[in-house]
C-alpha cells in the first residue's frame, strides 16, 4: 500500500497594510455582497485594505483643483435688504447694492435681470459665485404677472446648458449659468402673504429651488414674528407650494428627518448687515438701533445663521443636485419631447 502524501501547505498570503497616508476609516472592512438572481448573495471580508475609501480625497482633490459654481437669484420689493443679505452670507461685497434710487435714478418700469460674479476662496477651495438681482420686482402699482421675466431667465439657462449638453463636440465642462437657488423675500407686514408672493412662488416653485426668508426681521416682535411665520406656513401649504428642500425627494429616514427640521422653520426671519459693532468685548455683524444692537448671527436674535447653515454648509450640494436632476431634467425632457413631437409632425406633412 503506498503511502499518503500530505497535501502541501501553501504560506498565507501577505495582507496589504494600509497606506499611512490615509485616514483610518472607523467603519472597517467593506463587505461586497454580490447580488444573484436567487436572493440575497452572501458577503466575504476582504484579506486587506484595497482604497475604496481614497474616492472621497480624490473628488476633494479634484474639486480644489477645478473649483465649481453657485448661482442665487434673490427676488423682492426695492428697500428689503437683499443686496446687504447676500453680502452677509458670504461675509464679502459680492451683490450690487440696487435697494436705493437717487433722485436722478428712475425705477425700472418693467423686471429687470442683472448678475454679477465673483470668485470665493476659502481653504483652497473656490467657488464661482454668482448673484442674480431682480430690480423692479413688486414694485409697480400693477404688478400682474411681474414673475414671468425671472421665469423666463431661469428657463433661458436651462436651454442654454441643454444646446451645450447636446452638441456632438461639446465642451469637457459646460459653464453653469443654471440658478440652484432662489431667495424669495417676504415683506415683514406681520399679517399675510400678498398675492404677487404667492402667485410668484406657485409658478416658481416648479422651476427653481426657492427658499422664502421674512426681511427686516427685527421690526416685528417675538410674538409677531411667530405668528407671521405659522401663519406664512399655513398660506404655502393652501395654496400647495412647496419650497426647498421638497418632502418627495427625501432619500431617507434621517433626510427627511434632517429636512423636516428645515421645514418647521421656514420662512426664515433673518436680519442682514455688514457693520461691525463692539458687544461685550467682541467685534459682531450686526444692526444697531435706540435700544442696543441685532446680532445678525445670534440665533437668540434672528435665524441667520441657520439659513446660512442649511443653505450653504449642509445643502449647498444638494440645492445644485436638484437644480440638475429635478428642475433641468424636466425641462431636458419636455424640451426633446417637443422637438420630437414637431419632427414627427413635419416627416408625417411630407
Amino acid at each position: 500500500m503506498s503511502e499518503i502524501v500530505p497535501p502541501e501547505v501553501r504560506p498565507k498570503p501577505v495582507v496589504p497594510a494600509k497606506p499611512s497616508h490615509v485616514a483610518p476609516h472607523s467603519s472597517g472592512p467593506f463587505v461586497p455582497s454580490p447580488q444573484g438572481t436567487g436572493g440575497e448573495g452572501r458577503g466575504s471580508a476582504l484579506l486587506g485594505y484595497i482604497g475604496i475609501d481614497t474616492i472621497i480625497e480624490q473628488m476633494r482633490k479634484k474639486t480644489m483643483k477645478t473649483g465649481f459654481d453657485f448661482n442665487i437669484m434673490v427676488v423682492g420689493q426695492s428697500g428689503l435688504g437683499k443686496s446687504t443679505l447676500v453680502n452677509t452670507l458670504f461675509k464679502s461685497q459680492v451683490s450690487r447694492r440696487t435697494t436705493s434710487w437717487s433722485r436722478d435714478e428712475k425705477i425700472p418700469k418693467t423686471v429687470e435681470i442683472k448678475s454679477v460674479s465673483h470668485v470665493i476662496e476659502e481653504g483652497g477651495v473656490k467657488m464661482k459665485l454668482t448673484v442674480v438681482d431682480t430690480p423692479g420686482f413688486g414694485d409697480q402699482i400693477n404688478n400682474e404677472n411681474c414673475w414671468e421675466p425671472i421665469s423666463k431667465y431661469i428657463n433661458e439657462q436651462y436651454e442654454k446648458f441643454l444646446k451645450e449638453e447636446v452638441n456632438i463636440a461639446r465642451k469637457k465642462r459646460i459653464p453653469d449659468t443654471r440658478v440652484h437657488c432662489c431667495l424669495y423675500f417676504i415683506s415683514p407686514t406681520g399679517h399675510s402673504l400678498r398675492q404677487l408672493d404667492i402667485e410668484f412662488m406657485k409658478h416658481l416653485s416648479r422651476v427653481v429651488n426657492i427658499i422664502p426668508v421674512i426681511a427686516k426681521s427685527d421690526t416685528l416682535t417675538l410674538d409677531e414674528k411667530t405668528e407671521f411665520k405659522q401663519r406664512v406656513r399655513k398660506e404655502l401649504e393652501a395654496c400647495g407650494i412647496e419650497c426647498y428642500p421638497q418632502k418627495e425627494f427625501d432619500e431617507d429616514m434621517e433626510d427627511k428627518s434632517d429636512n423636516d427640521k428645515i421645514r418647521e422653520a421656514m420662512p426664515f426671519a433673518v436680519v442682514g448687515s455688514d457693520k461691525e459693532y463692539q458687544v461685550n468685548g467682541k467685534r459682531v455683524l450686526g444692526r444697531k438701533t435706540a435700544w442696543g444692537v441685532v446680532e445678525v448671527e445670534n440665533p437668540n436674535h434672528c435665524e441667520f445663521s441657520l439659513l446660512r447653515d442649511f443653505m450653504i454648509r449642509s445643502h449647498l450640494q444638494d440645492l445644485k443636485e436638484v437644480t440638475h436632476n429635478i428642475h433641468y431634467e424636466t425641462y431636458r425632457a419636455k424640451r426633446l419631447n417637443d422637438n420630437g413631437a414637431s419632427g414627427g409632425n413635419r416627416k408625417n406633412t411630407d
